[in-house]
């Protein structure tokens, strides 16, 4: 359900006083860093927001363990392509309430004793108040787990493969618009005992070349004044670091994401920026700072000319429908409708659990897109070659 935006958005103390001490007026990607990550305010930082079906939003572990189960064969194909003396890694980023890095650890003990027996549980959170929900979830992890940040890994990089859920869309985003012949930064600002968002400062410099390589310039007539939309300056830094923990293996990323064709469409007047809560969605960003979380979809592109300067290599994407099926979701379907009648129930809750993940109209519509590190054998084979991208058997 989406919620109409609020006409006077409530200023919190702490939000006014930042704002004050700022001169009235910050760029958008420095509100939306403090209203998520901020250690005491923020969504995400102060470990406020839930998530589940009866949480602030549901992601697909929190609908259950068919994800992870689906998804482990594939972390499990990229594990044992590494050297086969080597200790492992599995690290998750942004792992949310721990879901998934659970459901993941048990499927490959249960699946791959082998492999877990070499493989330990790598959290990267930036946030203590979700770290602290995680360390609940994981006091009985089947595999060694421990926090840590990327610049720490730096120091001694892993074997291994990264997992960044539904993380990319929460980096803090340049929010721009257009005025007059110029492309500007929007930024938030304090007015009396609310907020509201204008145009500031032109872009200059690289950000000027960016929006060339992705269509926004030269400046015609298809996008009117007040046109705004989304970049993602904090890509390049982020893959760069994710890079640096990594001495060898892959990173998935799974999100929302558009071509740049249609995600700075004409039409597309407002950008991707959602807020959400409670199960609803508003397209007011200024709405409850610190307890609505704020999303925005990745540009396919823009993702991938960081990840090339981050120093990884692109292998491949996907929409998630047609990896779970190359994973084995067809299978896992058919064998639901041989189930005993007496888990009749049971059944049919898993049955309308991987409908979801599939649906175009929601899970379904995220993409799965892999990388990789130097050290693993330079051009894929039909043995190295992600299976998720593989053609799902008939």
């Amino acid at each position: 359900m989406q919620t109409p935006p609020s006409a006077s958005p409530p200023v919190p103390w702490w939000l006014a006083q930042r704002l004050r001490a700022a001169g009235g007026s910050v760029p958008f990607l420095d509100y939306m860093d403090w209203v998520l990550h901020d250690p005491d305010h923020g969504a995400y930082g102060s470990g406020r927001l839930a998530i589940g079906p009866r949480g602030d939003f549901a992601t697909a572990p929190s609908l259950g363990p068919e994800f992870a189960q689906l998804l482990a064969p594939q972390v499990a194909q990229w594990l044992a392509l590494l050297p086969a003396d080597a200790p492992l890694a599995l690290v998750e980023t942004g792992p949310g309430e721990g879901q998934l890095a659970q459901q993941l650890a048990e499927a490959l003990h249960d699946g791959w004793p082998q492999l877990a027996g070499r493989t330990e549980l790598v959290l990267v959170e930036p946030n203590a108040g979700m770290a602290q929900r995680q360390r609940q979830r994981l006091g009985a992890c089947p595999l060694p787990v421990r926090w840590i940040d990327f610049d720490s890994l730096a120091s001694a990089p892993l074997r291994g493969v990264v997992l960044a859920h539904e993380v990319l869309d929460a980096l803090a985003i340049e929010r721009i618009e257009r005025r007059g012949e110029l492309w500007c930064r929007q930024h938030v600002v304090l007015r009396g005992d609310s907020l509201g968002l204008e145009a500031a400062e032109p872009l200059t410099g690289s950000l000027l070349d960016q929006l060339e390589a992705l269509g926004l310039l030269p400046l015609d007539g298809s996008r009117p004044e007040g046109w705004c939309t989304e970049l993602h300056p904090g890509l390049v830094p982020w893959l760069a670091a994710c890079a640096g923990a990594l001495s060898e293996g892959w990173l998935l990323v799974i999100d929302y994401a558009h071509e740049a064709r249609r995600y700075y469409a004409p039409q597309r007047s407002g950008g991707t920026l959602m807020a959400y809560r409670c199960q609803r969605a508003s397209d007011d960003p200024l709405r409850e700072p610190g307890l609505w979380d704020l999303t925005a979809h990745l540009c396919l592109e823009s993702l991938e000319a960081a990840a090339r300067a981050g120093g990884w290599q692109p292998l491949g994407g996907c929409r998630q429908g047609e990896a779970l099926l190359a994973l084995g979701l067809a299978s896992r379907l058919h064998a639901l409708q041989q189930g005993q009648a007496d888990r009749l129930a049971e059944l049919l809750q898993r049955r309308e659990t991987l409908l979801r993940l599939v649906d175009p109209a929601g899970l379904g519509e995220f993409r799965w897109l892999a990388f990789r590190r130097d050290g693993v054998a330079p051009m894929p084979t039909p043995e190295t070659s992600p299976l998720f991208l593989s053609v799902p058997a008939p």
